[in-house]
């Protein structure tokens, strides 16, 4: 079986990303690379770590030249993608690396991005309870946002389970620089980077926060209330996010003391990942870090109880641009076209 792929976007940090892991997947050729403004380019001289690529010649994005592949990426700025998704024939796999098929609410949508609603498609987060039924044979795809990637993994099982409760969950993130792009900005040159830390979109105004509220509430039925705080860090890639909510009085009433309720929080982690060969839950007294997982699908989750002020405390890592972004992409490619989940990203994180 041999899938024709196009990628749109290729000359962007995510698209090239998407490149990257397609370029080792067996069972798919790559057509189309397509561009903007980058148009009739060497892909080798804007990626040249795409050594297997290096020569293909960047194309307009037009639905001409995505057409007629089997799957197209859309590695597209928010606000870019609906426009040329809705114009690719139904039969084709469209996999969606922007926001504009995430949420689920049209005001949520206007609000935070300022533009008509374009719709929601299959959620391409596999973790997420029930999310693999839903890819089984999808056209459509929306990939995560690399934030709710993160904050959604750290916290699922506790909503999942009915640990936590609802109303005062608070997430704060790291992200190294390349999450904003690769359009020149000034706060995020060297200088202005480099042995400093800064936050941004601080007081709900990340476009991240309804997302992450949005899957914490499908996964428990409940209304969620997220505080999210984003940081950017002085390094290229990564993202670290700790996440905290209360626990449950129901949950805590079913255990005599905190021990107890300590060890049966973190089992709610260990279960729910047992069977998630991309989520690691890390032995107890070892923290995730970004450089573990640089460049792999892996996510490393920590969990651990604060009594003083009963609240769960989970720290994961991943990579923003391969499990934020195009891993979790080629993830759920997988699992619609019926292919091994695992396949083309089985490789380990790089260090030191």
């Amino acid at each position: 079986m041999t899938i024709s792929v196009a990628v749109s976007g290729a000359s962007g940090y995510a698209g090239g990303e998407v490149l990257r892991l397609l370029a080792s997947h067996p069972d798919v050729r790559i057509g189309a690379i397509t561009a903007h403004s980058n148009a009739g380019s060497r892909l080798g001289e804007l990626a040249p770590h795409l050594h297997a690529l290096a020569d293909r010649i960047l194309v307009d994005t037009t639905v001409e030249n995505l057409s007629n592949h089997d799957v197209v990426f859309l590695a597209l700025p928010h606000g870019k993608s609906a426009a040329v998704a809705a114009q690719l024939p139904a039969e084709t796999l469209v996999i969606d690396a922007g926001a504009d098929h995430r949420l689920q609410s049209a005001a949520e949508w206007e609000k935070f991005y300022g533009s008509p609603h374009a719709g929601t498609w299959p959620y391409g987060l596999p973790e997420l309870p029930g999310a693999r039924a839903k890819l089984v044979g999808a056209k459509r795809i929306a990939v995560p946002g690399c934030y709710p990637t993160s904050s959604l993994l750290a916290l699922l099982p506790g909503f999942s389970s009915g640990a936590l409760m609802a109303d005062d969950v608070v997430i704060v993130a790291a992200s190294g620089t390349s999450g904003a792009g690769k359009t020149a900005k000034v706060n995020l040159i060297g200088s202005e980077v480099i042995g400093s830390m800064n936050p941004y979109g601080v007081g709900g105004g990340h476009r991240h926060t309804p997302e992450i509220a949005q899957g914490l509430s499908n996964a428990s039925g409940l209304d969620v209330k997220v505080s999210f705080t984003p940081t950017l860090a002085p390094m290229s890639r990564g993202i670290l996010t700790t996440a905290t909510a209360k626990v449950s009085a129901e949950f805590a009433a079913r255990y005599v003391n905190v021990d107890e309720l300590a060890t049966a929080l973190r089992q709610v982690w260990l279960d729910a990942y047992l069977n998630e060969q991309f989520v690691n839950v890390l032995p107890e007294g070892q923290w995730p870090t970004t450089k573990s997982v640089l460049g792999s699908n892996y996510a490393s989750l920590q969990v651990t109880y604060d009594p003083n002020v009963n609240r769960v405390i989970v720290c994961a890592a991943i990579d923003n641009l391969t499990k934020g972004t195009a891993g979790g992409a080629i993830q759920s490619m997988n699992i619609a076209l019926g292919l091994a989940e695992n396949t083309g990203l089985t490789f380990q994180g790089v260090a030191p």
